[in-house]
């Protein structure tokens, strides 16, 4: 019996209008009240889901989402931190001099708020369209303080020239971080080992809920951790191959209702059929 439903956003619940669909509020609506754990997991934070939250009435007590790709498990209804984890200043530091030396721009999340450090001049940071959600402050790196919580940092630009520059990435890098392209022109960089699998491990504990319990979906390089980690891990239509071929089911697109799909198949129906 799946008692948790961990979903990714974009490319997954929220179709191609950036919008989620009357049957696949109908379907979350359904497990909710079954009492279904349905849980939105994703790299924004809080603060750029609450319209999602709002639409999904999942603003109540006993609410929670996966925010900064399982770098904080909160509370939809206060925001409370129940499980967290987050940059020290010295790794904002090396990515700083990382960005710099590949003259991209780069973003660190802190919270809600986006600290854009000066990086580079010849490329702006496209991430305040990606995010327009966000509060936006220039910084300069000397500014930032070891008490502030780094979420994440990202560089957001052309994705050509993205493709580019990832190939000079210093394989350092990868050891020290969680580096995943989350899309076509952007590319995150979290602590290691923190990942949406973590995030809802976590969560998970807390609840009482194993493993084989959770159904998660998704369709991108950064929802393959929780793929994998899910009793059932699944995979949109128009996922990419390598979350696909990980998958134990591949649903329909996020255009024509995949993730009501399979909530109807694999949470209501054994629901209904008291299974």
């Amino acid at each position: 019996m799946i008692k948790l439903v961990a979903i990714d956003l974009d490319g997954t619940l929220l179709n191609s209008n950036k919008e989620i669909s009357a049957r696949n509020k109908a379907a979350l609506a359904q497990a909710k009240a079954a009492g279904v754990k349905i849980v939105i997991c994703t790299g924004r934070p809080l603060a750029a889901i609450g319209i999602y939250l709002d639409a999904l009435n999942l603003r109540d007590n006993g609410d929670y989402s996966i925010t900064f790709n399982g770098g904080l498990v909160q509370k939809n209804d206060t925001g409370e931190i129940i499980e967290k984890a987050s940059m020290p200043l010295e790794n904002v530091h090396d990515l700083f001099q990382l960005a710099s030396s590949l003259n991209v721009p780069l973003d660190i999340l802190s919270d809600g708020l986006v600290l854009q450090l000066p990086t580079t001049q010849d490329y702006e940071s496209l991430y305040s369209q990606l995010n327009k959600l966000l509060t936006y402050e220039s910084y300069e790196v000397a500014e930032l303080t070891a008490d502030r919580i780094y979420n994440k940092a990202v560089i957001a630009v052309d994705e050509t020239y993205l493709d580019e520059q990832i190939k000079k990435i210093p394989s350092a890098f990868y050891t020290r971080y969680e580096v995943i392209k989350t899309r076509t022109n952007l590319l995150e960089f979290m602590p290691k080992g923190i990942t949406k699998a973590y995030g809802i491990s976590l969560l998970a504990r807390d609840l009482g809920i194993k493993q084989e319990e959770i159904m998660t979906i998704g369709d991108e390089e950064n929802d393959l951790p929780m793929i994998e980690y899910a009793g059932l891990g699944v995979a949109m239509e128009n996922a990419i191959d390598k979350v696909k071929d990980l998958a134990d089911v591949i649903t329909d697109t996020n255009d024509n209702d995949g993730v009501a799909q399979v909530v109807e198949k694999f949470v209501l129906e054994p629901l209904r059929g008291g299974n």
